[in-house]
């Protein structure tokens, strides 16, 4: 909790740590709302109200500290060898500047985390995850001609998202990044600083990340926001990212799933290919950890499915007439499970959703049962209307929800 200002500069009386950047974000933090993550104090909202950061994202330009990611560095001769033992993905197909998404798992082939590996050179890799995994790479590595280093607190980064976040960047970099390629990760200078920036992002949406030696964070910061002005640039907070990351329908580590690590039942565990992430896992790349399981779901299907799902607006407005009131939407997004039905019998559960301000629905991504996650299927989703409990339509819908051509396009 940030407890006192003294001077103009924010003290925070806490154990968690302060992101290179928390000397700017703690300053223009209306709110003084912060989240947990990663150990970090991480700004939740800038302003009162988190609405202009979302529309920034989905209209402008969206700032955000992402600093807290835990950074893995793997080098060496067997470096290949080590990441395609770990992850589902082929990671010797991955070209030198590319950056790939995989999940990773454990020996029963339920997921332990998600994250993504950049490929900074031939024997060079850097690999970002939501939870520390040193432990595990570290044990994972016996006998291995590799090296591993912690660079979490080596490189801040910062996410910069939305329609204008290409100019932005170009307006201060010493070469354009009209080329740069969904997935991929360069090499440039801003305003003399040197830095890397990728195309990736958890907004759905046209973005970049940028990876910062920590000494020059606030310099970028700075630049950023300085030449970002004329473009809308806007500092936005955890609660606009999870809209953006629900309609991108984007899984978010102990919401949407829970880590195989951590897990107290064999029930709350999840494969890939319950998680809608079977593109991710590559059964011709070798014998990675959770190999055979997953090769044996493939074959005989997966019991459960992530799904999106829409909740249907005509019937929702009636429960809530009947009571006199407008229907009472989310106004950010909410994490708490909530039961679906079909034929009165619970089917599955929703994990995470949102009133969704650029599509104007109401959306949910969920676990259900295969046999009902075909696109279409009508299903039950319970809603409390004045204190009582009711079901309304649910529909199954394609995802993502939002999903715009920019996010991986490149100007003709």
């Amino acid at each position: 909790m940030i407890s006192s200002k003294i001077s103009g500069n924010f003290v925070a009386n806490t154990q968690l740590k302060m992101s290179p950047f928390f000397e700017r974000t703690s300053k223009i933090n209306t709110s003084q709302e912060w989240k947990r993550w990663g150990g970090f104090l991480a700004a939740t909202k800038y302003d009162l109200c988190h609405d202009n950061e979302y529309f920034a994202i989905r209209t402008k330009a969206g700032l955000l500290d992402i600093s807290p990611l835990y950074k893995y560095r793997i080098k060496g001769k067997d470096s290949i060898f080590f990441i395609n033992r770990l992850v589902t993905r082929d990671i010797s197909i991955c070209e030198v500047g590319q950056v790939m998404y995989s999940p990773w798992c454990d020996e029963n082939g339920k997921v332990i985390d998600d994250g993504t590996i950049q490929r900074l050179g031939k024997e060079d890799f850097r690999l970002t995850s939501a939870e520390p995994n040193l432990s595990w790479l570290e044990l994972n590595s016996y006998g291995l001609n590799i090296k591993i280093y912690d660079e979490s607190d080596k490189i801040s980064a910062l996410a910069l998202q939305g329609p204008n976040s290409r100019e932005i960047i170009n307006s201060i970099s010493s070469k354009s990044i009209n080329n740069l390629k969904y997935f991929r990760i360069t090499n440039t200078d801003l305003n003399g600083i040197n830095v890397s920036i990728s195309r990736t992002g958890y907004t759905g949406d046209l973005g970049y990340e940028i990876w910062i030696d920590p000494k020059d964070s606030l310099k970028v910061w700075d630049i950023l926001m300085k030449n970002g002005k004329d473009f809308g640039i806007t500092p936005v907070g955890l609660n606009a990212l999870d809209i953006s990351r629900i309609e991108a329908s984007l899984i978010l580590l102990d919401v949407d799933y829970i880590s195989s690590r951590h897990a107290l039942i064999e029930s709350r565990k999840s494969s890939p290919y319950e998680l809608g992430l079977g593109w991710t896992v590559k059964l011709n790349s070798g014998n990675f950890i959770g190999y055979n399981s997953l090769k044996d779901e493939k074959e005989n299907r997966s019991d459960w499915r992530f799904i999106g799902i829409e909740i249907l607006w005509d019937n929702l407005e009636k429960l809530y007439k009947k009571v006199g009131l407008a229907p009472d939407l989310p106004h950010g997004a909410w994490r708490e499970s909530t039961p679906l039905y079909f034929n009165n019998i619970q089917v599955g559960y929703a994990t995470s959703g949102c009133w969704s301000p650029i599509l104007k629905k109401y959306i949910a991504l969920a676990h259900v049962k295969s046999k009902y996650s075909n696109l279409g299927s009508l299903l039950d989703f319970e809603i409390k209307v004045e204190h009582y409990r009711h079901l309304t339509p649910a529909k199954v819908v394609k995802t993502p929800f939002y999903n715009p051509k920019r996010k991986v396009s490149c100007p003709e």
